[in-house]
């Protein structure tokens, strides 16, 4: 289970990561629109937040319920506390943390990400980090995901991996 804020590489990650241990990915995002049969934003815009996380939960305990794969969450969703509480019970969570600048320069690539909608995405990001890295840090392993190319951090998680197994 793959966690951290939006930009981090959660997705990118995730697929290359799956790809190295021969697992199935999936993209809790993705499996949201499908269910919901709509875009994230459109669920923000017509349901509201608390209403897509009630959805995202629910899709992470039936993701997690399932056979074992590598998953990657949305940037809000172990900031819930029942999804977090499930999360850490239920599978091994990393946090992908990245610094403001990386961040802001991944984010800036896509513009679906709807807490980005008309703000400054640096100054979005620092208060999402002021709050969410806190939570963040109750994942069971901590990795950088650097401005360094992807495949980087896939080692960099294999090897915090290899770890955990001795």
């Amino acid at each position: 289970m793959l966690v951290g804020l939006m930009g981090s590489g959660k997705s990118t990650i995730g697929r290359r990561l799956a790809q190295r241990l021969d697992m199935r990915f999936a993209d809790a995002d993705d499996e949201i629109e499908r269910a919901a049969d709509m875009t994230i934003s459109d669920i923000f815009a017509r349901f509201g937040e608390a209403h897509f996380r009630d959805g995202e939960r629910r899709v992470i305990a039936r993701l997690l319920a399932g056979p074992p794969l590598v998953l990657a969450t949305g940037g809000g969703a172990f900031i819930n506390d029942e999804t977090r509480a499930l999360i850490l019970r239920d599978s091994l969570c990393i946090w992908l943390d990245a610094d403001i600048p990386t961040l802001v320069d991944r984010v800036g690539r896509r513009s679906h990400r709807p807490l980005l909608k008309d703000r400054d995405p640096g100054e979005v990001l620092r208060e999402l980090a002021a709050v969410r890295n806190p939570l963040y840090a109750e994942a069971h392993l901590r990795i950088s995901s650097a401005s360094t190319p992807h495949d980087h951090t896939v080692r960099a998680i294999m090897g915090a991996l290899a770890t955990c197994k001795n």
